[in-house]
Formats: C-alpha cells, structure tokens, sequence
C-alpha cells in the first residue's frame, strides 16, 4: 500500500486519465505559472522582513523620549460627598 492506501498503480492511472484531460502543454504551463506565484510570494515576504529590519532612529528616540514623561508623585482621592 502506498499514500493513504493508494499504490502505486492507481495513481498512474490517475496521472495517465490527467494527462489525457488537460494534456501535457497545459500542465507545463500550470506548473510555471503555480512555481512564479510561490517565487513572488516568498520575495514579497523576504521585501518586507528587510523594510522591518531597517529602522528609523528618530522613531526609536521618540519612543523613548515618552518614557522620560512619566510623572510619579502620590494621588489624593476626591469623590462627591454624598
């Protein structure tokens, strides 16, 4: 037995029925057009891990210029009284 109990003749069988359905051309062509789109993606996502390692360095000292604008003192609780 093969993949999830198909052997090996059963699938050649559905390769040959393939073949003889959309033929060999239109597979070729399938098969490049399907390998482009996985070469794009992966360069679409190689683009955008690099924008994400270049950073700005005046973002980063704004970020931490709001850090020095913390003011820490003691509070006084004031309610309406009833």
């Amino acid at each position: 037995m093969g993949i999830g109990g198909i052997s090996i003749w059963q699938l050649l069988i559905i390769l040959a029925i393939v073949f003889m359905l959309f033929g060999t051309k239109r597979l070729r062509n399938l098969g490049g057009d399907l390998g482009g789109a996985i070469k794009g993606f992966k360069k679409a996502m190689d683009d955008d891990k690099k924008a994400d390692d270049e950073v700005d360095p005046a973002k980063v000292e704004d970020k931490t210029g709001n850090a020095e604008k913390v003011v820490h003192g003691e509070t006084e609780k004031t309610g309406n009284k009833k």
